[in-house]
């Protein structure tokens, strides 16, 4: 569904990612984590296409990424960073808005509307919505034409406790129902929860995966972030 093989982007400035390789395949939530900076939301622009490698290949259903036609495009279902939103329009229309773009039939909208309890501020415009009503817009708006493909950069932000669980139910459900899932997240219980695979980035690189089956998930982390931080500072000295 995803691959990235040996795929780098380096910024002028610095920073940008290095040497990416992993694949998701159907049914299955790959979870990515690692501290501000580490590179998650630049991985996430070259899975959607919304900036090119300079070395590697980005694969979208096994085509190169800049194959895929706008059929497969329509596929993909994404939240980067904030949602995409016109303030000045109700959450309804900016959910048709969304249909629309997807080529789905806009009867969704009223499905999208109640399975994320926004029926109530249908008609409501975006720009008056709470933080956390907001992004429950932009998860409404990227998941209500079923897309194989989910990409996701912090979904949990601004969500209340209630809207997390709302979150995790409909993460399980749709890969459940065979979508390959990619979301990053803070939340490193809550990512175990979800999760097949946990893939730790740090500087810019995958150090590999996590394991999230021992008792203290926080001290796991942090020791495989320092352990990578002093074998690089090793190697310039």
């Amino acid at each position: 569904m995803l691959t990235f093989d040996q795929v780098s982007r380096c910024f002028p400035g610095g920073g940008g990612v290095t040497d990416l390789t992993f694949a998701i395949g159907p049914g299955e939530i790959v979870a990515l984590i690692g501290l501000n900076g580490a590179g998650k939301t630049t991985l996430m622009r070259l899975a959607l296409g919304i900036l090119r490698p300079r070395q590697g290949e980005v694969r979208l259903f096994d085509r190169p990424l800049a194959e895929p036609p706008a059929s497969a495009w329509a596929q993909v279902g994404a939240l980067i960073e904030v949602p995409l939103a016109y303030p000045e329009l109700t959450v309804r229309d900016n959910l048709l808005i969304g249909c629309r773009l997807h080529g789905s039939d806009p009867r969704r909208v009223d499905d999208a509307l109640q399975a994320w309890q926004l029926t109530p501020l249908a008609e409501r415009r975006f720009r008056r919505l709470s933080l956390g009503n907001r992004q429950r817009t932009g998860l409404a708006a990227a998941l209500q034409h079923d897309p194989r493909l989910i990409v996701l950069d912090e979904p949990s932000n601004a969500l209340d406790p209630a809207s997390v669980i709302l979150l995790r139910e409909q993460l399980l459900r749709r890969a459940a129902d065979g979508a390959a899932i990619l979301v990053s997240s803070h939340h490193l219980d809550e990512v175990a929860r979800v999760a097949d695979r946990v893939l730790l980035m740090n500087a810019g690189r995958l150090l590999g995966e996590l394991d999230t089956t021992g008792v203290d998930l926080e001290r796991a982390f942090f020791d495989r972030i320092r352990q990578d931080d002093e074998r690089r500072a090793e190697a310039v000295r």
